[in-house]
């Protein structure tokens, strides 16, 4: 997608945390409905995942921005526990759909974006602050 207008460094990186922020609530969000069971599989919880798009200026810089959250298609694990006061008639209960130990690879990286972002930031407005020193 093309915007009109220019993005600075300050948009860009902006942006960038932004989709960062989703996507670590998305995986926040998964890690606390793992384990999580339901009565049915339909009504199971299935991770979430943010799908990022790529937004262009007019000069052909780009940035991202979230295009949607979509559910995962893993499918819920089945579990014989007729005790579960969630189970269905023949004793099962679905157990929600999230890898934990991927959430929690997803959950680092994401971090790690996010600070290499806040670095980009860090570093234009300490380019900008010599530059200003320099013209007084």
């Amino acid at each position: 997608m093309t915007m009109n207008g220019n993005f600075s460094v300050f948009d860009i990186s902006g942006r960038a945390m932004s989709a960062q922020l989703v996507r670590l609530n998305t995986t926040a969000s998964n890690l606390a409905n793992a384990g999580t069971v339901a009565g049915s599989e339909k009504e199971a919880f299935r991770s979430l995942k943010p799908v990022f798009r790529t937004v262009m200026d007019s000069q052909g810089r780009a940035t991202v921005q979230v295009d949607q959250v979509t559910t995962s298609k893993m499918a819920p694990s089945k579990r014989h526990d007729p005790s579960n006061p969630l189970a269905d008639k023949d004793g099962n209960v679905w157990e929600a759909a999230v890898d934990s130990a991927a959430e929690l690879v997803e959950m680092v990286e994401t971090a790690r974006q996010y600070q290499n972002n806040v670095q980009v930031l860090e570093t234009a407005k300490g380019l900008i602050n010599e530059t200003l020193r320099l013209g007084q």
